[in-house]
């Protein structure tokens, strides 16, 4: 299964057996409380009622995640960072050493691929290098938080560029 969240209102992106699709707009998000249920009281499960409380469970039955995200200061939108943030039930409260680096241990066995698609409303200009530079850096730290390999980092100057490109 795939998974896309996308900040695009309008995406053209239909749910089919293989993918789901978190759209902003399509519903409120509540952010991520920190109240540890989806941890240890429902494990792997949200308790907040809002739609987005399976984000956790659904990245544990994908092969593949992808994320289209306008260039917010070398980070997510807020509306994929808030999803990102609800599916902290992917990992276990508990901690794993990597390369010297202290991350969660994973809760699902599976094997997880990751493609981040970056667009700004620039007027046709990318990005510095510097904000690129941030953006490839958090994407690499969720990817190895999620134990996940990164496929691509694309920046586009618009989110027209989105239309007709293949995402994977």
């Amino acid at each position: 299964m795939m998974l896309i969240i996308t900040d695009i209102p309008s995406a053209n992106l239909t749910p089919s057996d293989s993918e789901y699709v978190f759209i902003e707009n399509d519903r409120e998000i509540t952010p991520c409380r920190g109240c540890f249920k989806c941890w240890i009281k429902t494990p792997g499960q949200c308790p907040i009622d809002d739609g987005f409380g399976n984000t956790g469970k659904l990245l544990s039955k994908c092969g593949s995640l992808i994320i289209v995200s306008k260039l917010t200061y070398g980070s997510f939108s807020p509306f994929v960072k808030n999803v990102l943030d609800r599916a902290i039930s992917y990992v276990h409260p508990y901690f794993r050493i990597i390369n010297n680096e202290m991350h969660h241990r994973l809760r699902y066995g599976n094997k997880l691929s990751c493609s981040a698609y970056f667009y700004t409303d620039n007027n046709g200009d990318l990005p510095d290098e510097a904000e690129k530079n941030t953006a490839c850096r958090l994407v690499n730290a969720n990817c190895k938080n999620f134990g996940a390999t990164v496929n691509n980092i694309i920046f586009l100057d618009s989110r027209e560029r989105l239309q007709g490109l293949s995402l994977s």
